[in-house]
C-alpha cells in the first residue's frame, strides 16, 4: 500500500477546533508541547509539519 498526500496526524491546542476523523488527534497543553509532539511525530513518520495558524498543526506525508 502506497500512502501519498495523506494527513498522518492532527496536533491541536483547542479540542473545539477538530473533530473525530481519519487521522489520529493529539491534544497539547501549550504551544511548546504542541511543537515537541509535532517534531517527534514528523521524525518518526518522515512527515511534514504544517501550521494552520489557528492552534492546529497537521502532519502530512507528501
Amino acid at each position: 500500500m502506497n500512502l501519498e498526500k495523506v494527513i498522518l496526524a492532527v496536533i491541536t491546542l483547542d479540542r473545539d477546533k477538530v473533530s473525530a476523523g481519519g487521522a489520529p488527534l493529539f491534544f497539547a497543553s501549550d504551544k511548546e508541547e504542541q511543537e515537541k509532539i509535532a517534531i517527534y511525530l514528523a521524525r518518526i513518520t518522515e512527515g511534514v509539519i504544517h501550521d494552520l495558524e489557528n492552534g492546529v498543526f497537521i502532519l502530512v506525508k507528501h
